[in-house]
């Protein structure tokens, strides 16, 4: 019954749409790691983004304007992980904040002696399990090849529903988990070290700090620098290319 009014409740949405033509080519111009999208998939990232706006709720933070631009580039970015996924893929959760910077975070610490320190922690995104992701717009505008907040937050939110945070998260059911695990080991333990070593790397040393946020800078990388990603890490690369059911590095230029 949930599923059908779901399904009803969408096909409604999309009947009402009233996105603007010109706001769509606007916001998409300006997103180049979408270049090479067939005609079918380019429809069903604007359902898709239609519907992401009409069943999650965007909240400005810190005084910041959420214009209807703001609003559909998030929904956008957001929806192409997810493009041959589903939007159920997203289910559980409705918030996202959204701050006209980075962010600070009161975080608390543990130290070998069991003295418990307390800091702030400077963010251009965060996503909560079972709670809302919250991302910095300045950040978002930054976005370069390889470098995408609201890709690596909601690869973040595709993690939670998969598995340990303190893992890499586990394939689909059609994958097999023996190759998935072995390239996601394999190329972590190769980047971690390179990393340990003072190394120029393809992505964002940050990525070393766990398993999680390798995932999660990997898919930026994968959407936004995916012929690089292909290139050294192809294993790796053939299983994102499984995990998203989508071969970018055939589509862009980049």
């Amino acid at each position: 019954m949930l599923g059908f009014f779901r399904t009803w409740r969408r096909k409604r949405a999309l009947r009402r749409s009233t996105l603007d033509p010109a706001l769509w080519r606007q916001v998409t111009g300006g997103l180049p790691f979408l270049q090479g999208l067939t005609p079918a998939e380019w429809h069903r990232l604007r359902d898709f983004a239609v519907l992401f706006l009409d069943e999650k709720e965007m909240h400005g933070a810190r005084g910041f304007v959420l214009t209807d631009a703001v609003r559909l580039s998030i929904a956008v970015q957001a929806c192409l992980p997810i493009l041959n996924l589903g939007l159920d893929a997203y289910q559980g959760w409705v918030g996202i904040v959204i701050y006209p910077g980075e962010f600070k975070v009161r975080r608390e610490e543990t130290d070998a002696s069991g003295v418990v320190h307390e800091y702030d922690d400077e963010l251009s995104g965060e996503a909560w399990p079972g709670g809302p992701v919250i991302l910095s717009w300045q950040d978002i505008k930054l976005g370069a090849a390889g470098y995408n907040v609201v890709i690596h937050e909601f690869a973040h939110k595709l993690h939670m529903g998969r598995g340990d945070m303190d893992d890499f998260p586990a394939p689909h059911a059609h994958m097999q988990s023996e190759p998935w695990l072995a390239a996601w080991d394999t190329a972590y333990d190769e980047f971690c070290a390179q990393v340990d070593r003072g190394m120029d790397t393809l992505i964002d040393p940050y990525a070393s700090e766990q398993p999680a946020e390798f995932f999660a800078v990997l898919s930026e990388a994968f959407f936004t620098l995916p012929q690089a990603v292909r290139s050294i890490y192809p294993e790796l690369y053939a299983q994102l290319a499984l995990f998203y059911r989508q071969d970018p590095a055939t589509r862009i230029n980049a």
